[in-house]
């Protein structure tokens, strides 16, 4: 499959680079119940060139976390027993929000307990302290700024990855199936917010207010796997963190995320893509978006 013409080319990263230039991506995440979501998040940010990887989770899944990538920066929130983040930890979100280069919250964060929910004013608050840090916002992050549409809120900083499912919640159509009119869904999403919008699913979508919906064209059904959208979160958090765009990077994540399922099936064919599987194929993707992009005239 050639590039697009439209896409933007992968971040350059001059020879003498070093991991401090290559880009700082915060994966926040992680429950009980979705101990590898912010695993696999993290792991597609460092595979997608992030010089650091900072991953922050309930002190419960540390040493499971550490065994599994060591290369990251780990910041377990809470005793041993700690199964879910919570509101004492919003400081070491802002500690962290003001070294980082791209934030990625929500993977496997699991839905709050309680009536009450840390997430929607600690996301407030690093907006307001950090109005140029992108935040990749997936998953729980987006069910629990659903109630009293605190999304409305996200600055054009920030990137929302839904599912038909997530998306259905964000505009409280539980009843709607934004499958029948994704178009329609995407910019309904769009109107509500300056964030970019991923509508994830088939032929997945890129929207911001002031763009037309953008159709990304690789993938296959493969990406039909548990995980696979926690591997394009950390992606889009690397590449934001390497400096595109919060709006270039959505556009050139989900293709190279696809790229690198189509490259996998290639091989191996669709059925037994993993995600795990899938993050490993980034870096191949990258090289074939490299090889397929026009030169630079200059």
């Amino acid at each position: 499959m050639a590039a697009p013409n439209d896409l933007p080319a992968l971040p350059a990263r001059p020879q003498d680079a070093h991991k401090g230039v290559c880009g700082r991506v915060v994966v926040v995440g992680g429950s009980a119940h979705y101990p590898g979501a912010p695993l696999l998040a993290a792991r597609a940010a460092s595979e997608s060139g992030a010089g650091y990887v900072e991953l922050v989770a309930p002190g419960a899944l540390f040493p499971a976390l550490l065994d599994a990538l060591p290369e990251a920066i780990h910041h377990p929130c809470g005793e041993d027993t700690r199964q879910q983040l919570s509101a004492e930890d919003v400081p070491l979100l802002l500690d962290c929000a003001a070294r980082a280069d791209a934030m990625v919250i929500g993977p496997g964060m699991g839905l709050a307990e309680g009536a009450s929910d840390f997430l929607p004013e600690a996301i407030r608050t690093i907006q307001e302290q950090h109005p140029n840090l992108p935040l990749v916002l997936d998953a729980d992050a987006l069910n629990r700024l659903a109630p009293n549409q605190a999304w409305h809120h996200c600055s054009a900083q920030c990137l929302l990855t839904p599912h038909p499912g997530e998306a259905a919640r964000l505009l409280a159509e539980q009843k709607a199936s934004p499958g029948n009119d994704r178009i329609g869904t995407l910019q309904a999403l769009c109107a509500q917010t300056q964030a970019t919008v991923v509508l994830k699913g088939e032929g997945t979508l890129v929207g911001q207010s002031s763009q037309e919906p953008w159709k990304n064209l690789s993938g296959n059904p493969g990406l039909a796997t548990a995980g696979s959208g926690d591997v394009l979160s950390g992606l889009l958090g690397a590449l934001c963190a390497r400096g595109l765009s919060v709006y270039d990077a959505a556009r050139l994540g989900v293709y190279l995320h696809g790229l690198a399922a189509d490259l996998y099936a290639a091989e191996w064919g669709p059925d037994g893509l993993r995600a795990s599987h899938l993050s490993q194929w980034l870096s191949r993707a990258m090289l074939q978006h490299l090889k397929d992009s026009p030169a630079d005239p200059s």
